[in-house]
């Protein structure tokens, strides 16, 4: 594999042509509370990372999406490193650098399927993001759903 050491640290140069692009959370459970982190985007790709050609999947952040737009079919080259924890990370190689995109120019008739297109932005209204659990209604305890006397007889 190609290694380029800056500050220190190992990068491996890739080139490759985008697959497809998914959202990419991390779920937390501790007990009886969830909680999730928003991390960007997973992006699956066909191409050459160092020497190896394969399919791989490579973690871009939010900023990284809102500039290039990125859309299936186009070429993209940069360094990225392994992730440090495969068991935590659902894409083999994050901390994208010199990320350059190539856009396709394929004529298609008609609108491509939705997942070919732009995917939405993450979008957050504070701590909480849109669609969170937090701001789902409470579940009534198991006495409101029985009574009080299916409760007592049990």
């Amino acid at each position: 594999m190609t290694v380029l050491k800056s500050n220190g640290v190992e990068k491996i140069q890739w080139n490759s042509v985008l697959i497809s692009i998914q959202p990419r959370i991390r779920l937390d459970r501790s007990f009886d509370q969830t909680a999730h982190t928003y991390l960007g985007y997973a992006l699956m790709v066909r191409g050459n990372i160092g020497c190896e050609a394969r399919e791989f999947l490579v973690g871009v952040g939010e900023g990284a999406h809102a500039k290039h737009q990125f859309l299936a079919r186009e070429t993209v080259t940069s360094e990225a490193l392994p992730v440090a924890n495969p068991r935590l990370e659902t894409v083999e190689f994050y901390k994208v650098s010199d990320l350059k995109v190539t856009k396709c120019e394929v004529e298609e008739e008609g609108p491509p399927p939705p997942w070919l297109g732009i995917p939405p932005l993450l979008r957050s209204t504070g701590n909480a993001a849109i669609g969170d659990w937090r701001h789902e209604p409470k579940r009534r305890n198991a006495r409101a759903a029985c009574g009080d006397a299916g409760w007592r007889s049990r």
